[in-house]
């Protein structure tokens, strides 16, 4: 009895121990995938996805999208996606790219496509553009004529990939930016507002023939604008403030002579006071002067009254002259009324 039990005891840990042998063995292997790839008719032996583990890459990762390339038809092998993985791309989006070109009979190769996906840009993306072209929209950009006046434009850009120039190429927004300096050239070197508006396929005709794809990432198909505006009278505006400077500058001269000529005013009064005072200064010395001549018997006391005798009558003929001149404004202003 003791013999059957430990018998049955060896039994359960040889199943236990065989158990986890399995379990590691399926941790390690893929046996599944390594299954399904050899249901699918591609060749992945099981040492191949044992130094995959090894290699801390996902066996899933490579090898579904290989049996997705080789039932496309595409001469991809395995090492090829291992290292694209290794590097870091995006093994599954690289294949389905291949894929799509293969069925647009677009020429891509592997080594392009993983540059292009290395690079940071979509290449399936890139290549349903190359297959259906993409409509770039811009905003309102804004131009002024030589008249002054203010056109604003809006753009529609028809692009499409070019896979040869992905991997350096510019992007959608050089490309904005590039119509967008078009389109301010062309209205700005029109001579009316109205030219413009006539003819908007003046514009696109114009930046289209500049060839502003190039160094860019895509193929400029057409330009097409879709809407023109009339925004502000810039010269008018700019006419206006010139106005106001000029008036403001004028205004300020206008001040400074008047400044000046206040300046020079109170400095004629200063003089003309001053002129006064020397003349009340010499006034005052004329009593003092004809003293010192009767004093010095220079002159007699009859020359003194003489003398005043003849003031008084230059005193008495000017009030006579101002009484006649006040009677003939009187009468000026009498025969007026």
């Amino acid at each position: 009895m003791e013999d059957l039990i430990a018998g049955n005891i060896v039994m359960i840990i040889l199943a236990i121990f065989v158990i986890i042998l399995l379990m590691i063995i399926f941790t390690i292997v893929p046996v599944g995938l390594w299954i399904s790839a050899l249901a699918a008719g591609v060749r992945v032996s099981i040492t191949t996805l044992i130094g995959m583990r090894l290699r801390r890459v996902r066996p899933g990762s490579i090898v579904n999208p290989l049996i997705k390339a080789q039932k496309a038809g595409l001469n991809t092998t395995i090492n090829q996606l291992e290292s694209h993985y290794l590097a870091g791309g995006n093994v599954d989006r690289v294949v389905n790219a291949l894929i799509a070109a293969h069925r647009a009979n677009i020429e891509l190769t592997f080594e392009r496509s993983a540059a292009i996906d290395l690079a940071g840009r979509d290449v399936l993306q890139a290549v349903q553009m190359s297959v259906n072209p993409k409509v770039i929209e811009t905003p309102f950009i804004s131009g002024v004529a030589m008249n002054g006046i203010e056109v604003k434009a809006k753009a529609r850009i028809t692009v499409r990939a070019n896979i040869e120039r992905l991997v350096g190429g510019a992007g959608e927004e050089t490309i904005i930016a590039r119509v967008g300096e078009g389109i301010v050239s062309t209205i700005g070197s029109s001579v009316e507002h109205n030219k413009v508006l006539e003819n908007p396929d003046l514009i696109s005709k114009t930046v289209l023939s500049k060839g502003l794809d190039a160094g860019t990432a895509f193929e400029i198909l057409s330009i097409d604008i879709a809407d023109v505006d009339i925004g502000t009278n810039i010269g008018a505006e700019l006419q206006t403030e010139q106005a106001e400077a000029d008036k403001n500058i004028a205004q300020a001269k206008a001040e400074e002579r008047r400044a000046m000529a206040v300046a020079s005013e109170q400095e004629m009064r200063a003089k003309v006071e001053e002129m006064r005072a020397k003349v009340v200064e010499s006034e005052a010395e004329v009593p003092l002067a004809m003293a010192e001549a009767l004093r010095n018997g220079k002159i007699g006391v009859m020359d003194y009254y003489n003398l005043k005798n003849i003031e008084s009558d230059t005193d008495m003929r000017e009030a006579i002259s101002q009484l006649n001149d006040s009677s003939e404004e009187s009468k000026n202003k009498k025969q007026k009324l």
